[in-house]
């Protein structure tokens, strides 16, 4: 197992640590439902340092970046970051990232751990004629993650930088706590927030610091996975994968079909004729819980499965994401979830779970 600069941090301060992407990562301090609540209302410290960084630089380095992914990545957009995918020739995801504009010709994609070395090859078979350099920097920064509406807050005590300055989706080189650090203001979490990346030792002194804040509470994988549900927010291998397509998982908002990238053909015919399948949201109708891969039923017959699926903290009914047929994905819609021997009714519902507070 890989480790980050912060796994005896994280040990000393007692979190639980378990295997996720090839690394030891903490699953949880206190707890999934105190970590949850703590960035809701106040802020919560993440270490993501296992996440993956892919630079590429060159003449041809913005016309490569546009025919690699799905959204439209402006050649002057320096200073912003974008989301998209990167897909498969039938319109499967490979991943999906954010980008950073460095410059015209200098761009870095922040990509799912588990997924880096697999589109670090992808990006490199694909180079073609580009004129470009294509570089793993994984190993060369560690990235934390501060959320909740009073990250802004604490981080202003440690920086001189104006932070309301920085928008969503924004991001700037500016020094923290007397180190130079690159911060981007958006987040996986549905609250305000910033991803900081750093070398390991500075990252390393941060989180030290950040930690000592009483605003800040330590936070683990767990909580990061039912807040970003909560947040309506996709994971590779649940919402989208392979077998789901952007389209399908109701993410067209990164996609720009007015442009050809790897797998736009596949998307226009999709778009075209309609997904076959639809990632929808459920809310259950009794008790019970709606594990990833439980059958969704409807007229007796399975017609989809669960993909993500939580008792929320704070929340009295349980919600769930599913991938079902089309035909069965309108608001409104009455299906079953089978829990064990039982059908447990639920309901197709928006996916509006939380009003997500980004500073626009």
């Amino acid at each position: 197992m890989k480790k980050t600069i912060l796994y005896d941090e994280h040990c000393r301060r007692g979190a639980r640590m378990v295997e996720f992407a090839g690394y030891l990562m903490p699953l949880v301090y206190t707890g999934i439902a105190e970590e949850h609540a703590a960035v809701r209302e106040s802020s919560g410290l993440f270490d993501v340092s296992h996440m993956g960084e892919i630079r590429i630089r060159g003449k041809d380095a913005n016309r490569f970046v546009n025919h690699l992914l799905t959204c439209l990545v402006p050649e002057d957009g320096k200073g912003r970051m974008f989301y998209g995918f990167l897909l498969d020739d039938d319109g499967g995801v490979v991943d999906d990232l954010m980008v950073y504009v460095f410059d015209g010709d200098d761009y870095l994609l922040v990509v799912n751990a588990a997924n880096k070395d697999k589109d670090f090859a992808w990006i490199n078979s694909h180079k073609g004629a580009f004129e470009v350099s294509v570089s793993d920097e994984s190993d060369l920064f560690s990235q934390l993650a501060l959320q909740g509406p009073l990250s802004r807050e604490v981080l202003g005590r440690l920086t001189d930088y104006p932070l309301d300055e920085l928008k969503l989706f924004g991001f700037d080189h500016f020094r923290i706590a007397g180190k130079e650090f690159m911060v981007s203001r958006s987040g996986y979490t549905g609250e305000d927030g910033f991803e900081i990346y750093g070398s390991n030792a500075d990252i390393l002194a941060l989180f030290r610091e950040l930690a000592e804040e009483p605003e800040v509470s330590l936070c683990g994988l767990g909580c990061r996975d039912t807040l970003r549900f909560e947040a309506a927010m996709p994971l590779y291998g649940h919402e989208i994968g392979p077998e789901i397509n952007p389209l399908a998982a109701g993410l067209g908002f990164a996609v720009n079909l007015e442009k050809d990238f790897i797998g736009s053909e596949a998307l226009k015919k999709i778009k075209a004729e309609g997904p076959k399948e639809r990632i929808v949201a459920l809310e259950l109708k009794d008790r019970g819980i709606a594990r990833e891969g439980y059958e969704v039923v409807a007229d007796g017959e399975t017609i989809g499965r669960i993909t993500t699926g939580y008792l929320l903290p704070g929340r009295e009914t349980a919600l769930a994401f599913a991938l079902v047929r089309a035909e069965f994905s309108e608001i409104g819609t009455e299906v079953a979830v089978r829990i064990r021997r039982n059908l447990v009714p639920a309901v197709v519902r928006n996916r509006k779970f939380l009003k997500k507070k980004y500073i626009r």
